[in-house]
């Protein structure tokens, strides 16, 4: 089996949704300048009336025998990667063999061993999986040496909800409802915001804690925006409200100012979700730097890539709960991972429906978990609805 074809391919449609879709963003590091600081507006660009024009890019893989790997959606700019800089060393090759492909990749794009090229790479090997699967006529989790169990429990992460008070208590009793026992949310104040964004941090915690109960877990995520010194005040005050961890809480480079977080926080600390690769982790882990981790499965190097970094997780009895950029690819991971390694899937309530609007069968959690049985479809499962796709063309650069 050899590759044919790498196709950049741009769906455009027309999404329903009465209310505006956005409903507030997160802290962001440039937060700190004040030019930056109360920038936000709900998305209404693409919208008309009681719709949203989307655009999602999938990458194809096409091959000789007529197996074709889906992976996505991508940015544009993984897709302008993979046409310029991919393709070459790509085409011709055998698509099975992720690990050569993997390393060639790895080794001619020097300059991208983290970032949009690693990215890039990260879809190139998820489509290959999808390959083999299909391939074989096996779903993924059955190569990668699953199931270890017969569902996999989610948490809901209400990114893009509004933080006011009464809606967030609107919100998260709806979580509960669903079945959810885990909610993750996201600050929208730090450091520059002074004690009126304390207030504000704190009052999240605890309308949160008032509103779902003791028995329900809560994680809160601070987006690499904070520092240590506000960390640590952040971390004894919220204590008190019985939070489960404590979400990328500096830049992802500071690895010394996550070691001393992580040993003087009450709150567990996690992170990883902006790091890369087997080696990206490898310094987190040995220093235990952090108390979770949280590859993404289409940023640190695809499935091949994650599961070595399970692998090093394991060694040091570190959980993994990847990111859920894509609901597809690491419902397959972790239903191929022992539970006590992978306890837990991320469910991005928006981003899902974003990122899922173009696929025939989506994942969404009933009562608050995944069934395993859902995933047995050949490859990653991922099937393009052709009855929401309007129009479509292929990039090309």
């Amino acid at each position: 089996m050899k590759i044919t074809d790498l196709r950049i391919r741009q769906l455009n449609g027309t999404m329903i949704h009465p209310e505006p879709f956005w409903e507030e963003r997160l802290i962001r590091p440039i937060d700190v300048y004040p030019a930056y600081r109360q920038q936000f507006r709900q998305d209404t660009s693409n919208r008309q009336e009681e719709t949203y024009q989307m655009s999602s890019v999938f990458l194809q893989i096409d091959t000789d025998e007529g197996v074709t790997g889906l992976s996505g959606p991508i940015s544009p700019n993984h897709g302008y990667i993979i046409n310029t800089q991919l393709r070459s060393i790509l085409i011709g090759q055998d698509p099975r063999a992720n690990e050569l492909l993997w390393d060639q990749m790895y080794r001619i794009a020097i300059h991208g061993r983290k970032g949009d090229t690693m990215m890039a790479i990260s879809a190139v090997d998820c489509g290959q999986w999808d390959i083999r699967g299909k391939w074989i006529d096996q779903p993924l989790y059955r190569l990668l040496g699953g199931p270890t169990r017969e569902s996999i429990p989610a948490y809901a992460s209400a990114l893009g909800y509004s933080l006011e008070p009464e809606a967030v208590t609107r919100r998260a009793k709806e979580i509960v409802n669903q079945g959810y026992t885990a909610t993750k949310w996201f600050f929208r104040n730090g450091p520059a915001n002074g004690k009126a964004g304390i207030a504000h941090n704190l009052r999240l915690a605890q309308t949160l804690r008032e509103a779902v109960g003791s028995d329900i877990d809560i994680m809160l995520d601070a987006w690499n925006s904070w520092d240590i010194p506000y960390t640590l005040l952040m971390a004894e005050r919220l204590a008190e409200y019985d939070i489960s961890w404590l979400e990328e809480p500096v830049l992802a480079d500071k690895l010394d100012s996550y070691l001393r977080i992580q040993r003087h926080s009450p709150i567990q600390i996690a992170g990883g979700e902006h790091e890369y690769t087997r080696w990206g982790f490898r310094p987190i882990v040995e220093h235990r730097a952090m108390d979770i981790l949280q590859p993404d499965i289409y940023w640190a190097g695809g499935i091949s890539e994650v599961l070595k970094i399970c692998a090093l997780a394991a060694t040091f009895d570190l959980p993994v709960i990847p990111h859920g950029h894509s609901s597809h690819a690491t419902a397959h991971l972790l239903a191929s991972q022992p539970p006590t390694l992978c306890p837990i899937q991320e469910y991005l309530i928006k981003w899902n429906v974003m990122h899922q609007y173009f696929l025939k069968d989506k994942i969404q959690p009933e009562d608050g978990n995944i069934s395993v049985s859902w995933l047995d479809k050949p490859g990653l499962g991922i099937i393009l609805d052709s009855s929401v796709i309007e129009s479509e063309q292929d990039l090309i650069w």
